[in-house]
């Protein structure tokens, strides 16, 4: 796996993959395909459109990979699309898309992914797999060693962002840790953010883009349409031709691989802080599970619940509003608590019925 593929860029930093969630009619593939900056290299667009539920949209299908070759000739972007069949795949290589890309839903399942890369096997094309649905690493590099055992040399990810029951600001979590791990064991692969998934919502997309950036990811997959509002799919998470130019030139590349004798050190120094705090923070859980630990013993004695409601409610207002107040956002706060309260039940409930085992 290495990054030589991205020279089909032209060296562009970040990349960028822009084009409609799907592909509807000729007249809007190609009216879209007109309108997108310049400096865009590659077209998206989806032709087959797995959906959660039945009975909406599902894609054009087949028909719509002749209105993208009419994209290539016209453009000469290269083109890209989502593949979950090993027809898809032939009909695909048929008609010589460039790019194909494994989505979340077809990730979760190996014999899916075992199934395209069979049908990749020999192929030249460059294959991009989004992370699954929920968090799960070792499936998503598994995903990726299914795809190289099977000769494919082009490989690359995207980082979609992860379904959640819960309801947060993202239409899927991003989850920045899942694919930073990904990226430190293995470093040459290049990864692509979809902020249009991650967000679901146009407006937060120039965020997430940018924080893609800083953590050096490179390059962005940003839907794309002429008139969003009206999309076939996902219409509140696609921007216009206009606005993607405005996100691009907005965004700032970060000079994060600076090998400068002055940046090792600074980092060095930070790092270890970090490292100290941590290792404060671990110390500080540990004590206070330990007082945990007592309070399920004085539960025991008395044969009080372990899990008190209003007890709960009141702790999670509190840290909510202290968090608040020195900026941390009211998910982080939520997703720290609710872990440490777990793990707090999990002790009292082992202290209160030890020996009952």
């Amino acid at each position: 796996m290495n990054k030589d593929w991205l020279s089909i860029f032209q060296g562009q930093h970040p990349a960028i993959i822009a084009g409609p969630c799907s592909a509807e009619t000729p007249e809007q593939v190609m009216t879209i395909a007109r309108g997108l900056p310049k400096l865009v290299k590659v077209f998206r667009a989806g032709i087959w459109k797995p959906r959660t539920r039945p009975g909406g949209f599902e894609g054009v299908g087949a028909i719509g990979l002749k209105w993208l070759q009419d994209v290539k000739k016209e453009t000469g972007m290269l083109l890209a699309t989502e593949v979950a069949t090993a027809e898809h795949v032939q009909l695909c290589l048929e008609h010589d898309i460039d790019i194909l890309w494994i989505g979340a839903r077809t990730a979760v399942n190996p014999f899916a992914v075992q199934e395209l890369a069979d049908a990749l096997k020999g192929t030249d094309k460059i294959v991009l797999l989004k992370n699954p649905v929920n968090p799960d690493l070792s499936l998503w590099m598994g995903g990726l060693e299914r795809l190289a055992t099977a000769g494919i040399q082009k490989l690359g990810v995207i980082h979609r962002g992860f379904s959640t029951y819960e309801k947060t600001k993202y239409r899927n979590i991003p989850e920045w840790q899942i694919p930073l791990d990904l990226k430190s064991q293995l470093p040459n692969i290049p990864i692509f953010c979809d902020p249009s998934h991650i967000t679901g919502n146009r407006n937060k997309i120039f965020g997430v883009s940018q924080q893609a950036l800083d953590l050096n990811y490179d390059g962005l997959m940003i839907e794309t349409h002429c008139d969003p509002d009206n999309a076939w799919s996902d219409a509140a998470q696609q921007v216009t031709p206009s606005q993607l130019n405005d996100i691009i030139t907005k965004l700032q590349v970060r000079n994060i691989t600076d090998d400068t004798a002055e940046f090792l050190q600074q980092i060095k120094a930070y790092r270890i802080q970090i490292d100290d705090m941590d290792s404060k923070l671990l110390d500080l859980l540990r004590k206070r599970m330990l007082i945990s630990d007592e309070i399920g013993k004085l539960k025991k004695e008395k044969n009080v619940a372990v899990f008190q409601q209003d007890r709960w409610t009141k702790i999670l207002e509190k840290m909510q509003e202290e968090g608040q107040h020195i900026g941390f956002t009211e998910e982080f706060i939520t997703e720290i608590y609710t872990a440490i309260h777990q793990e707090s039940i999990y002790r009292q409930d082992r202290v209160i019925n030890k020996g009952n085992e």
